[in-house]
This record gives C-alpha cells, structure tokens and sequence, in this order.
C-alpha cells in the first residue's frame, strides 16, 4: 500500500513538473536569460564601433560603473527617478483613494464617472505625450491659456516643458492623468469590500468619519493598497515613452531618468556596456526600493 502511494505522489510530482516545464522554460528565455547577458555586457568594453570594426568586446571590469558615477549624470538621474517615483506615487494614491471615496458614496451619476473616469487610462501612452504636448504649447495651448487667466495677464507665454525647473512637473502631472483612474478603480473595489456593519456600529458608538478611515477601512483595504501601490511604483520605474516622447530627457538632464540615461547610452551613445550598466543599476534599484516598501508596509490581520 505504502509502496503504491509513493509511486503515485511521484508520478503526480512528475506531473507538476511537465505542467511547470513551459513556463519555467519561458521565463528563463525571456526574463533570466536576457537579465544575466545585460548584466555580463555591463563589465564590458561593448561599443558599437568596436563591432564595426570587428573587435570583439572585451572585459574591463567596472569601468562603465566608474565613467557613469565619475559623469555625474548616473547621480542626477537616480535623484529625477526617485522624484518622479515617489511623488507621482504618494500623489496617485492620495487623490485615487479621494476620488474612490467619492465614487463609493451614493453620488447620482457615480457609474457614468467611473465609466468615463478610465478614458486617460485606455488611451496608449506615446498618445497621451502627444496630446499633453499641444496642451502644454507655450503659444497655442490650453495650458497657456489657463496660466494666463490665473495670473490675470501677467505670464502671457508659460513653456512647461522648456524650463528645467517646471518639465518634470509637467511629466508627473501626465503620470497622474494616466495612472489615477486604475489606482480609483483598484481602491474602489477595496471600499465595496470592508463590511459597512462595523462602520455603522463604530458611528454608533461614537466614532467620526475620520476615526472610521484610518482605523477600519484602512485596515481592511491594506492588501488592496499594498497591491496597488507596488504596481504603480513598478510602473513609474520603468516609465520610458512618456518622458521620451515629452521631453527626450531635457532640458539640461531635468527629465533624463534611469530609463531615458539606459536609452541614450545604449542607442545614441551607442555604448552598449555603458547603456548595460545603466539598466543593472536601475534593476536593482527598483528590486531593493519594492523589497523594502513590501516589508516595511504595515502588516494588518483583521481577524
């Protein structure tokens, strides 16, 4: 008997195998595979000139990482990376679960807003930059025009994004136009679930809105936000078409983040061991800043 249970569990463990031996093949061509090879290329002297020559790359050890750090750039763009990151996080968050609470509320018209709220997030992001880049014209465009009403005439032509000190606000704000419908739609779906029987019994005994918020809801939607907020961070680390298609990293590096330094270095400086070098550094910035916030988040158990 016994005899005939081991045999079964491993012909089962075979099986899981070859259920598993597609994806696990996948992943290691597609992921692993491309992610060890960018990381070897890193330690190497890989220039497309040298190629045209026919001149094998060869290893230099951390000479790209030196040139990157020695440069300046590498430090600037990791500063406008975790800007960009952190800001249109914290900001997504806030006015999402705003505008959830809103929607969540017995609002007439709240499903045609929820309907009409996911547009900016439908739309693909090379097109959102272009239509943002008319809104931002300094001569034409609508926000021009609202600048110009604010200020009651004062700032006639305002250039968003041909200013360093104002081109990644401009970024950010279409960041958030594109990332703030998914962000409601994830934390409405979190509010529908906290039970209302504990929020009426708290009311009961006297607690406020306030006091409801951040000691039950929050509480109960903590995996929700958790989840949430760790897809927009990915999200925001490797944003590349938006700021490229916007500003190209300009001016004056205000916008260069670690994907727009990885691009230039690769495919305009065409230093593939320097682009490479770019791209290792970002991934384990990215792995190390998601690690952390995944463990430092609070851990709720609502049992």
């Amino acid at each position: 008997m016994n005899r005939k249970l081991s045999k079964r569990g491993v012909a089962e463990r075979l099986f899981w195998c070859l259920l598993l031996a597609p994806s696990v093949f996948i992943v290691t061509l597609f992921i692993l595979f491309p992610i060890l090879d960018s990381v070897a290329k890193s330690f190497t002297d890989y220039k497309i000139v040298n190629i045209i020559k026919g001149t094998a790359p060869h290893w230099n050890s951390f000479k790209n990482y030196i040139k990157l750090f020695e440069s300046g750039v590498l430090t600037q763009s990791v500063g406008v990376t975790f800007t960009f990151v952190i800001t249109t996080t914290c900001l997504s968050l806030t006015i999402g679960m705003t505008l959830a609470l809103i929607l969540n509320s017995d609002i007439k018209g709240a499903r045609f807003f929820r309907s009409v709220m996911m547009t900016p997030w439908v739309v693909p992001t090379v097109i959102s930059a272009l239509v943002w880049i008319w809104i931002y014209q300094p001569q034409y465009g609508l926000f021009r025009y609202v600048v110009n009403v604010l200020t009651f005439g004062r700032v006639s032509d305002f250039a968003m994004l041909n200013s360093s000190t104002t081109a990644l606000i401009g970024v950010i704000i279409v960041a958030l136009w594109k990332q703030i419908p998914l962000m409601t739609l994830l934390l409405l779906a979190g509010l529908q679930n906290v039970p209302t029987e504990i929020l009426e019994a708290a009311s009961l005994d006297g607690a406020n809105g306030a006091t409801c918020f951040f000691k039950i809801t929050v509480p109960y939607m903590s995996s929700v936000i958790q989840t949430s907020v760790s897809m927009v961070i990915i999200d925001n680390f490797k944003q590349f078409p938006l700021f490229w298609q916007m500003t190209s990293g300009g001016p004056n590096g205000s916008t260069t983040t670690l994907a727009v330094l990885s691009y230039k270095e690769a495919f305009i400086n065409h230093n593939f061991g320097s682009g490479a070098a770019v791209t290792t550094i970002w991934m384990f910035i990215m792995i190390l800043f998601v690690f952390v916030y995944n463990n430092i988040f609070p851990k709720v158990d609502m049992d």
